[in-house]
């Protein structure tokens, strides 16, 4: 059964050191950081330069979605984007690859909250000593993580990335029975994973509300924003779905991103006409091209 936002498909996990592996500020770096409170976060980091990019992945995936590429002749983003500046990527508590590519950090109680992985990735981006600015380039649900940690740190974000990110009005958009099914559909735990009791769990509602009233408290302050959305509709269940909801679903979807890309008056909206969900791996020149575009603003301090 298709699970909407988690990656099952196996693959080879990258190396992963269990120990620090070089200076995470800059250059090559792999391995657990403690955070405090006697907790570790899986790091990886790669490239030079600044502004340092920071990959935050969607709902229950690990940084290794990060290092995967679909497209024939195209690097994944994580290695193309270390060709023109530093860039990071971590395991939340609790993400996955695949039935059997867990998380390398140190497992935490579920469910999680938005300001609770909010403050982890501030603990960890202190702990490894890499100071910003920060471009966010955030999947999925990360969409939602990685403004909330702008609002909450906003003088260190200077350019975001949004993959086919969760729009907050979304369940809004589905109507009350259709935004319970795609909840349903996208926090149901897939029976390889139930034996996995630190399996990521987050509210969707809960982190929903939280962005709608910190939209309107703390909107944004200028800076570069792509947003990239799916050209391709999602796979869901070949049965037990109401006949309309896969429709409904993509006009909800588009709705939203709509709306995202009005974040602010210079927003970029880019459409990945090649992609369902997962647009940094089945198109991940497309993610590149935005971080690139992004990342040469901060830089020139010109925007648009």
């Amino acid at each position: 059964m298709a699970c909407f936002l988690i990656w099952t498909t196996l693959y080879a996990q990258t190396g992963a050191s269990q120990s620090a592996s070089m200076n995470a500020a800059q250059g090559d770096f792999s391995g657990l950081v403690e955070i405090g409170n006697g907790r570790r976060l899986y790091l990886e980091c790669h490239g030079t330069g600044s502004p340092t990019v920071i990959l935050e992945s969607g709902f229950r995936n690990t940084a290794a979605i990060w290092t995967i590429s679909d497209h024939p002749g195209q690097k994944p983003v994580l290695p193309d984007v270390a060709e023109f500046t530093h860039v990071c990527a971590y395991d939340r508590p609790g993400t996955t690859l695949s039935d059997n590519q867990f998380s390398r950090s140190d497992p935490v109680p579920m469910p999680r909250t938005i300001p609770e992985i909010v403050s982890d990735l501030h603990a960890l981006l202190t702990a490894a000593q890499i100071s910003g600015p920060y471009v966010l380039t955030a999947h999925s649900l990360g969409g939602i993580m990685a403004r909330m940690y702008t609002a909450t740190y906003p003088y260190s974000v200077v350019g975001l990335v949004l993959v086919d990110a969760y729009p907050e009005n979304l369940a809004e958009l589905l109507g009350k029975t259709n935004g319970l099914l795609f909840e349903q559909l996208a926090t149901s735990v897939p029976p390889v994973f139930k034996d996995y009791p630190e399996l990521e769990n987050i509210d969707f509602a809960a982190a929903a509300d939280l962005m709608r009233q910190t939209a309107k408290t703390k909107p944004l302050r200028p800076l570069p924003i792509y947003v990239l959305s799916r050209g391709l509709p999602i796979a869901l269940p070949a049965s037990g779905l109401p006949a309309g909801f896969p429709l409904d679903l993509e006009n909800a979807w588009r709705a939203g991103q709509n709306q995202l890309a009005t974040l602010l008056p210079d927003s970029q909206h880019r459409i990945a006409s090649k992609s369902e969900h997962y647009i940094q791996v089945e198109q991940p020149l497309f993610v590149v091209d935005a971080v690139r575009q992004v990342v040469k603003a901060v830089r020139e301090g010109v925007w648009p």
